[in-house]
Parts: C-alpha cells; structure tokens; sequence
C-alpha cells in the first residue's frame, strides 16, 4: 500500500544501506512520537532529557532488533547484557510511560523491517494522543510534591488548616522519622490558580517548629 514503507524480509547480515535506511525511519518515527508528547505535555516544567530518551531509545531499540534478528542465541545474549544494566529512573506519569513505550516500539517495528506497521502504529497513536489532548479527558493539573520536617506534631492540624485556602487537592503520601526523632510529612498536592507556591511556603513557615520546607515538580499528573 505504501511504496515508501516496503516491508523487508529479516536479514541475518542485512546490508548497509538497509541498516541506514531501517535507522533514519527509526529516528523519524521515534521523532514524531516525541515532538507529540511534547505538545500535549501539560506539567510545567517539560523534561528535554525525557524527549532525547524517546527519540534515541527509538533508534536504540531498532538497532538492537536488526543485531538479534532470528538468533535466539543474539537474543539471550541482549536480555542478559541489558539486565546488567539497571534503569532506576522513576516515571510517575503513566502517560510518560505509554509515549516511551510507543517510541521504543517504532523501533522494534523498525528493527524487523515492517515498515508498514510502525508508519500506521506511529500515525494512529499520535493522531489519538492529540485527540485525547484536545477532549474534556486532556489533563488540566499538575500536582507538586510539599514536603516538610515537624519538630512537634501537634501543629500539623494548624499546617493543614494553611493547605485548604491553598490548595484545591492535598494527600498525605509519606511519613517518616529521621535520627532526630522528628517527622517528615510528604503531601501530593494541586495549588489552585491563585495561589503561589512561595506565599505557601511563607505562610507555612509561620508555624513554630517546621522546617526542611519545600515544594517539588512531580510528573504526575490527573
């Protein structure tokens, strides 16, 4: 159907022009996929690194596809290099997740030469990814992480009385105690439009006894 995407048979030691082919439409695809996330990305703060990641992963993933091709011996010798390897970086965001599991599988869709099927797989993901984002589902909050250290616990009923007029979601998500037997309280939290996290943090630290006072960008978002 489409001449510009001619589904390949797997080549055990394909040539070079295929491979440079196969990683130009890898680079492509994984780039429209990327270029898509960061338009309906809604938080405030977009992560360059996470769009790099997407659009290398993509050419990453088919490279590595092109190297295993029918070798199930290649293959076990991938899983186990990459299980030496260990990612600890933590996505919240679910949506994050999708969008750099659809870039990862152009490049497998890529890497076994079934061109057709990423150019589709690529076009209908990112036409629903800008649909979603212009319906009522789009996400309109992004949520911000307050953490703070209590010498006296007695006064957290006032600090959430302060969050109320601040915030129009709060959730307590972490307690802990640290060697000085104070406690650490870790609040998910959506400001309201009014509101600024500085005047928060002000009227916050009004209150005898907290400190260690901040309020962190998380990828999360409703």
């Amino acid at each position: 159907m489409f001449d510009i995407f001619p589904d390949q048979p797997s080549y055990e030691y394909p040539p070079l022009i295929n491979i440079i082919y196969a990683l130009v439409w890898s680079f492509l695809l994984s780039s429209v996929v990327a270029i898509t996330h960061r338009l309906t990305f809604q938080g405030e703060n977009y992560s360059k690194s996470f769009f790099q990641a997407m659009v290398l992963g993509g050419i990453i993933t088919a490279m590595v596809m092109m190297a295993i091709g029918d070798s199930l011996a290649r293959g076990l010798g991938v899983f186990g290099a990459m299980a030496i390897i260990r990612f600890r970086t933590r996505i919240d965001d679910p949506r994050n997740v999708l969008f750099l599991f659809a870039a990862l599988s152009t490049g497998i869709a890529i890497g076994v030469y079934g061109y057709t099927t990423a150019f589709g797989g690529t076009l209908i993901f990112c036409s629903v990814a800008a649909v979603l984002h212009l319906s009522r589902f789009r996400s309109n909050s992004h949520k911000h992480l307050l953490s703070f250290t209590l010498v006296n616990t007695d006064t957290l009923p006032q600090l959430t009385e302060i969050l109320k007029p601040y915030c129009s979601e709060s959730s307590l998500t972490d307690i802990s105690v640290n060697k000085k037997n104070e406690t650490q309280f870790k609040y998910l939290i959506v400001l309201t439009e009014a509101a600024g996290k500085i005047s928060l943090i002000q009227e916050m630290s009004k209150i005898e006894g907290v400190h260690q006072l901040r309020i962190t960008d998380t990828e999360f978002k409703d």
